[in-house]
């Protein structure tokens, strides 16, 4: 199985940037992983929030395939111990899907028809967290959810 993380935006912080290209080679020792970057909208200063989130969630949509497991990163979503999102995924892994695509969204959020499609939602916490951030903490979490999986020393319970 395959694993994607799709994000809004590029990453602009060359710290963060440096953190994330570390998790992904890091989990790439256990599962194919890719990074899709869906390019910033331009032209949104007077462009109202909703119409944002609409074109932000075709745009996402367009690089999920229809057989994808589609997790979205949601502040409403259901928190996991990180022991607990190991065995998620191992679940997930056993049942044999071709892909699992985790979704950050844009500043404002998820486009209903993004809602619609999602079919898991994932609170990394209940406080809020800079897009960017978010993806370093994610695929941190993703490396230590597979070392436990393997049993290796990384994670301390």
């Amino acid at each position: 199985m395959k694993i994607a993380l799709i994000q809004t935006g590029k990453t602009n912080e060359r710290h963060v940037s440096e953190g994330i290209e570390i998790y992904s080679l890091r989990i790439k020792k256990y599962t194919g992983f890719e990074i899709v970057t869906i390019p910033d909208l331009k032209n949104t200063r007077n462009m109202p929030g909703h119409e944002q989130k609409t074109k932000e969630g075709n745009k996402i949509l367009q690089s999920v395939g229809k057989d994808d497991y589609v997790v979205l990163l949601d502040e409403r979503g259901k928190e996991l111990r990180t022991s607990e999102f190991a065995g998620w995924l191992e679940k997930k892994f056993a049942a044999s899907m071709k892909r699992i695509v985790f979704i950050i969204g844009g500043a404002w959020g998820f486009s209903e028809e993004v809602y619609s499609r999602a079919d898991f939602r994932l609170s990394l916490s209940k406080m809020t967290f800079p897009h960017q951030m978010v993806r370093l903490l994610f695929a941190e979490q993703l490396y230590r959810a597979f070392t436990i999986i393997k049993g290796e020393p990384y994670h301390h319970d």
